[in-house]
Order: structure tokens, then sequence, then C-alpha cells
């Protein structure tokens, strides 16, 4: 079964870290592309990092340039999102999704949220001021 499983999020003030997991189960995480989205209450859900299919490169949303790293141990199929300086307009539901290496998943096309079919369940980020 290919199953994602997120976890580290939680409550935290303004200008703090978190650092979220994501580990993969049921397939080998080099074939995929992978990434971090986010839904906001009342708002879609969109792209905030991702590891594209071509290269290996990491893409970020303009909102999170600077303060989020992306980063992957193949070696332990998990996936990394470290987050630094939160904003209060960080709060969300991250989740972590993954989608088969192709050209749908080319450089920062891997930041669109609805061209990866394989989802985690979500956690949830708080971000006080």
């Amino acid at each position: 079964e290919v199953q994602l499983v997120e976890s580290g999020g939680g409550l935290v003030q303004a200008g703090g870290s978190l650092r979220l997991s994501c580990t993969a189960s049921g397939f080998t995480f080099d074939d995929y592309a992978i990434g971090w989205y986010r839904q906001a209450p009342g708002k879609e859900r969109e792209g905030v990092s991702c590891i594209s299919s071509s290269g290996g490169t990491s893409y970020y949303a303009d909102s999170v340039k600077g303060r989020f790293t992306i980063s992957s141990d193949n070696a332990k199929n998990t996936v990394y999102l470290q987050m630094n300086s939160l904003k209060p307009e960080d709060t969300a539901v991250y989740y972590c999704a993954a989608e088969l290496r192709g050209a749908a998943t080319y450089g920062s096309a891997c930041l669109i949220q609805k061209r990866l079919g394989v989802w985690g369940q979500g956690t949830l980020v708080t971000v006080s001021s």
C-alpha cells in the first residue's frame, strides 16, 4: 500500500521554528517527485516546497523563500520541511504529496498540487501572534 505519513505539526509563536517530517512506504522514494503543500482555513491548497522530477532541484513558493528548507533522506524514505521565522499567515494544514517522476512534475511544476496523486493525511501548524 502506498502511504505518506506526516508528523511534526503543532502550536508555535511567531518567529519560532518547526520541522515537519513525511515518511513514505509502499514505493521507492527515488522514483518520485515529492513536496509539501498547505491549506489555510477558507483558502485553496497551495504548493509550499517540492523536489522536482528533473534533477531533484528544490523549489519554493515566494511566500516561504528564505524561511523554509526542504530536504530528503532517501535511505529513510523521509522528506523534511524545516520552517523558520514562522508567521501567523503560515497557519495551515500541511500535507506531504508525491507523484511518480515525469514531465508533469518537472521543474517548478512540482509546486502545482493538482499534479500529485499520493497524499498524506496532513498535520496542523498553528502560528500564534
